[in-house]
């Protein structure tokens, strides 16, 4: 099985350590990756360290466009921040959400007013409500599964097994 490991720094102290299992990759998902430009993170964190930024970091280094989504914060990562995802002024090609399973379900109804290309749930984080919601609108939903691991996999970085 094609299995890869990295670490990739993002602070003096602390580094993001991904494993890759190329095998499990869905096509769409990286499709989708490669067609993306603007990723809205729900729920992300001001706080360097914690998933969330770590890997908006990635992908705004990565060339993606982020839009911070926390309604306690007016920006994040130097870019502003929106209270809601119907704040957002411009088109989110990806929905990425970084908030706890049982408040998914709002926030799915709220991303599918906005027709993304798709939502996006973290690893850990499962929401069956929310995934059949998205899908009767069309939306591709992915849930429990890392962005960064199939962008790394999209990206110049693409390693072959």
């Amino acid at each position: 099985m094609p299995f890869f490991h990295i670490t990739i720094p993002f602070t003096k102290k602390r580094t993001l350590d991904i494993n890759l299992n190329m095998e499990t990759m869905d096509e769409r998902e990286k499709e989708i990756l490669r067609q993306s430009k603007t990723i809205a993170i729900v729920g992300l964190s001001p706080t360097e360290g914690k998933p969330s930024n770590m890997v908006a970091r990635y992908l705004i280094a990565a060339g993606y466009t982020v839009i911070p989504v926390n309604p306690q914060y007016d920006e994040i990562l130097g870019r502003k921040c929106y209270k809601t995802l119907t704040d957002i002024p411009e088109h989110v090609d990806i929905v990425d959400i970084f908030m706890r399973s049982e408040k998914v379900l709002p926030l799915a109804e709220e991303a599918v007013r906005i027709k993304p290309g798709c939502i996006w749930l973290q690893l850990g984080i499962i929401n069956e409500d929310a995934k059949r919601l998205a899908e009767s609108h069309g939306i591709p939903f992915f849930m429990n599964v890392w962005v960064v691991q199939v962008s790394i996999v999209c990206s110049s970085l693409q390693f072959v097994p």
